[in-house]
């Protein structure tokens, strides 16, 4: 399969240039304009036809729908050691937000132990979206019934410039919130991070319809002027 032929026969032109706006950190002529629903489709016929290989293989990409197949293709990966050998390869590569939260395999929720040795490593990576893609695996994966406060911890310690990283940081601490309140709002009580990325939190929380009203009205009050 000629995958790049398939993307552009693909292409909706309008949908670029709404992607282009959505994600600045990428030249806009590496956005062809393939809709999700697309990328996600052909993902699943790669595999299925055994031609997943081929493509992961030939890296870096051209194009940003690229990136998106790849991270698509892996998250189908059905054998762990497989598919986190894949992960890190591919995530030195990634250079926007939408990429590194698309990347999210099925097969890490059944071996949380291992993946957790891998996002520590991750967490101290000096690239971006390697950083905020591991604090999305902790939002994603460990929030739950394995959830620890030590999670908390290691996002809190977290110091950057970076704007994707620092919204990742708010968007975790959001979601921690909804999901483990009680156990999370000393940190934000205890003012555990950056002003800009403490405000944020607070702002995102108050949006979520998982938390409840009395919650948003005493979290405004914790808002740093």
């Amino acid at each position: 399969m000629n995958i790049q032929k398939y993307l552009f026969l693909n292409q909706d032109k309008e949908y670029a240039e709404f992607q282009a706006n959505l994600i600045p950190s990428i030249e806009r002529k590496s956005i062809i304009g393939v809709r999700t629903p697309v990328l996600r489709k052909l993902a699943k016929d790669i595999v299925k036809s055994k031609e997943e290989i081929e493509f992961i293989n030939i890296l870096p990409h051209d194009y940003f729908e690229e990136y998106q197949l790849h991270s698509f293709i892996i998250s189908l990966f059905n054998d762990f050691e497989t598919c986190i050998s894949e992960v890190e390869k591919f995530l030195p590569y990634i250079d926007n937000w939408a990429t590194s939260d698309q990347l999210s395999p099925t097969i890490f929720k059944k071996h949380k132990s291992e993946l957790l040795a891998h996002i520590k490593i991750w967490l101290n990576s000096d690239k971006t979206y390697t950083v905020r893609f591991a604090i999305g695996m902790l939002m994603r994966h460990f929030l739950d019934e394995d959830f620890d406060t030590k999670y908390n911890d290691m996002v809190a310690n977290l110091r950057s410039d970076e704007y994707y990283i620092n919204m990742m940081i708010a968007w975790y601490f959001a979601t921690a919130l909804a999901k483990q309140y009680n156990s999370t709002i000393p940190y934000i009580e205890n003012k555990k991070l950056d002003v800009w990325t403490h405000n944020k939190t607070i702002q995102k929380a108050i949006e979520s319809y998982r938390i409840t009203k009395k919650q948003k009205e005493y979290l405004r009050t914790l808002k740093i002027k």
